[in-house]
């Protein structure tokens, strides 16, 4: 079988492969900053598959706590049983524990990677007493969003200083049309104009919009164009609602598709 075929689809847009790469060879933690909807997730699963290990994600949130990443005992019939969290299963399995957004989570749960991301590689697992240390093959990666960062929820510089960094972005017009291509097969011309789209809607960001359109959206846009669907509606149900409640906003966002369909 074509490995090739066989990975999530992934477009490089630099030298983040061979980062992350040599970061896990050398058994580093690593870092990804970028807006939402740009590839990062995506990215860590190619990786994940190119490399052969096994993958944990977690959606990190204000409620994760520690126990959610390392485990707690559960009680079932009529005994209490340990269950691994997935930052124990990726370190027991030597495989990749992906923390999506972790700023999202309580401070006093993030602290718990501090042993992984360091020379130590180590989890100390309190209510069991054990002390596992990664293998080789165990990578610990974060992610976040830096356009969401405030004081209350940004990363602590000693946690932020313990990881290798990636920044991330939307790309260029030539690999955001290569990359709707790629993913959904489209054809290079409705490629091509939802990627004009979207260039327009993020000159509106930090003014009309809280968020800029993602590459993300444009996929759903032209999966759903591909399935048979008016391009105008597609990019109205795909994009402009997702990016606004307001209804004069969403209109002027409308004016912008419609003038790229020529309606």
């Amino acid at each position: 079988m074509d490995m090739a075929a066989t990975l999530p689809f992934y477009d490089a847009a630099a030298d983040e492969v061979e980062i992350f790469e040599h970061a896990w060879k050398n058994r580093l933690p690593l870092l990804i900053k970028g807006p939402t909807g740009c590839g990062k997730t995506r990215f860590v699963a190619h990786m994940a598959a190119k490399l052969g290990l096994p993958l944990f994600t977690v959606a990190c949130h204000d409620d994760l706590t520690a126990a959610d990443l390392v485990g707690r005992h559960l009680i079932g019939e009529g005994k209490t049983l340990w269950c691994d969290g997935p930052l124990t299963r990726a370190v027991r399995e030597g495989g990749i524990c992906y923390l999506d957004e972790v700023v999202e989570a309580r401070k006093d749960t993030t602290v718990v990677l501090h042993p992984l991301a360091d020379d130590r590689r180590i989890l100390p697992i309190d209510r069991t007493g054990e002390v596992l240390e990664a293998p080789d093959s165990f990578m610990l990666v974060v992610s976040y969003n830096p356009g969401y960062q405030n004081l209350m929820k940004g990363m602590k510089p000693s946690t932020r200083q313990r990881f290798v960094s990636l920044r991330f972005d939307f790309p260029g017009s030539a690999r955001e049309i290569a990359i709707l291509r790629g993913e959904t097969g489209c054809d290079e011309d409705l490629a091509k104009r939802l990627v004009a789209i979207a260039q327009a809607l993020r000159t509106l960001k930090d003014q009309d919009l809280e968020e800029a359109a993602s590459t993300r959206l444009l996929v759903y846009a032209a999966t759903l164009v591909k399935a048979g669907m008016d391009p105008v509606t597609a990019c109205r149900a795909a994009m402009v609602e997702s990016l606004t409640d307001d209804v004069e906003t969403a209109g002027a966002l409308m004016e912008i598709v419609n003038a790229t369909f020529g309606r």
